[in-house]
């Protein structure tokens, strides 16, 4: 299968790669409580809460089907205990509740960990925390970005919001502007590996993770005036079991045995009302086979992920306007679940995709967003060899589909 990048977004890259080294500037720089009490300007011994939601009405055209979704609401309290100690937790619930006996729904910790400050350049994060991998990893307030969905480059390959239990240090250089950080957190788990889901369903987020296996993430980031650049990996084992079973199913279960490999680099650009982002990664699983002939899950040996995003505020020159933004924007989206499959795996054209994204975002304030955006889909054939009783009722599988998304997001 040839590695596709369409013209849009080999141009746009082009284009922003030309125009050098920018610092990153979402839909607005949103403040919420978490910014003041990461910032340390919180008084001391003192408590904040705040938070973030949204929710959006989706219509899928090739269906001919709606739906509207309270697609997550987290609340964040934080405790600052003094200048050099600090707690953050997120608590979430997505598409509004859960109920006994039904799909759908989730409630969880999305992140649960005391930041210790070491000094002005440097601090150490333990608990359940969200490692620097990607863009939405760690920036994911929903009025920060544009369309009522994440990219489906950071939701599939890089599946954010991806956190784990562990211990991180972050800083920065000295008379340098660049931030890094190294942590170490509990691996995946390969066994609850599901196709077409990329490694989402492998992550353990807090919940009985073995700590058998292990993973260490890192990052470095180039923050210029209106310009971030950044490189990014992961390095992690799969297999949690002991050595006697895992090798029973043929398996590795050293502490990065049968690994995951990821690495990723994006950039972010802006200045005056145009603003772009763009993001590559690839994920590399070269046990894939193994794992296939334990777990009989259709694992790839690697997959990847590209977009580009270009955006233009259209009163950033309305100088009434004062702090409100109407942003249009069209992100160019490619990502293929298995790009390349071990022998014993069964190839899966639906996950090779393209989505070209646009619309609007309007924000009032910077803490809430309005927005209204249509999704092209273009995917690779289905395979006959992998439907399985088949509904007599299913519409046939389209290549091509839309989804037109309206929707509201706030932050505070």
């Amino acid at each position: 299968m040839q590695f596709k990048i369409s013209t849009l977004f080999l141009l746009s890259f082009l284009f922003v790669s030309g125009s050098l080294f920018a610092q990153q500037q979402t839909i607005g720089v949103a403040r919420t409580s978490e910014d003041s009490l990461n910032n340390n300007s919180l008084s001391k011994s003192s408590t904040t809460i705040g938070g973030y939601g949204d929710a959006f009405y989706q219509r899928n055209n090739s269906l001919g089907t709606s739906k509207i979704d309270l697609e997550r609401f987290v609340l964040f309290t934080g405790h600052k205990f003094n200048d050099q100690i600090s707690f953050f937790s997120e608590l979430e619930v997505e598409d509004a509740k859960v109920t006994g006996g039904e799909s759908g729904g989730e409630v969880s910790i999305e992140q649960a960990y005391l930041k210790f400050n070491l000094d002005a350049n440097q601090y150490i994060v333990a608990g359940l925390f969200l490692p620097r991998i990607g863009i939405l990893n760690e920036n994911h307030l929903p009025n920060t970005f544009n369309g009522n969905e994440r990219n489906y480059v950071e939701q599939f390959i890089l599946p954010s919001t991806w956190r784990e239990l562990g211990i991180g240090l972050y800083g920065n250089l000295n008379n340098l502007p660049i931030n890094y950080s190294v942590g170490l957190i509990n691996g995946l788990n390969s066994n609850d590996f599901v196709h077409g889901t990329g490694l989402i369903d492998g992550k353990a987020e807090g919940r009985n993770a073995s700590a058998n296996n292990l993973a260490v993430t890192a990052s470095l980031q180039l923050n210029l005036p209106n310009f971030r650049a950044q490189v990014s990996g992961y390095y992690g084992g799969t297999v949690g079991e002991s050595k006697r079973k895992a090798d029973s199913l043929g398996l590795n279960s050293g502490i990065f045995g049968t690994p995951v490999a990821i690495g990723e680099g994006d950039i972010m650009y802006s200045k005056g009302g145009f603003s772009t982002r763009a993001l590559a990664t690839i994920v590399s699983i070269p046990d894939a086979a193994n794992i296939n002939a334990a777990f009989a899950n259709n694992t790839p040996q690697t997959m990847y992920g590209a977009y580009l995003e270009l955006a233009y505020d259209l009163l950033y020159l309305n100088k009434k306007a004062h702090e409100q933004q109407f942003i249009v924007f069209v992100r160019d989206e490619r990502l293929d679940m298995n790009y390349k499959i071990p022998a014993n795996g069964i190839t899966d054209g639906t996950l090779d995709q393209n989505h070209i994204v646009a619309g609007f975002s309007y924000l009032p304030i910077k803490n809430v967003a309005i927005k209204a955006d249509v999704r092209f889909i273009h995917t690779g054939n289905q395979n006959p060899a992998l439907i399985i009783n088949p509904n007599p009722a299913a519409v046939p599988y389209q290549i091509n589909n839309n989804l037109v998304d309206l929707g509201i997001a706030f932050s505070f």
